[in-house]
């Protein structure tokens, strides 16, 4: 049972990271012709405050996912305990 879930995850991560290598990197719109160009135009000043905005906007969505991470370790086996006393009770 253990070797067909393993096989099953392998194989899940291989689809996975086949898809995300296959779609084109312009395909994330990350190539705003505007956005370039405005950013590129601006001072330096300008350009600090702007990457200093995106580590900001990045810190939230990080602590959001330890915090969910840091749940689902606490809490992998609670469901394999509670099963396990109402089997011995």
């Amino acid at each position: 049972m253990k070797m067909i879930r393993r096989l099953g995850l392998a194989t899940a991560f291989l689809l996975l990271t086949a898809t995300g290598l296959a779609i084109p990197p312009g395909a994330a719109a990350q190539g705003c012709a505007l956005c370039y160009q405005s950013a590129s135009a601006a001072g330096p000043r300008a350009i600090h405050a702007l990457r200093n905005g995106i580590l900001i906007l990045m810190v939230p969505p990080a602590f959001i996912c330890i915090g969910v991470s840091y749940l689902v370790y606490r809490r992998r086996n609670l469901h394999n305990e509670s099963a396990d006393e109402t089997i011995q009770a």
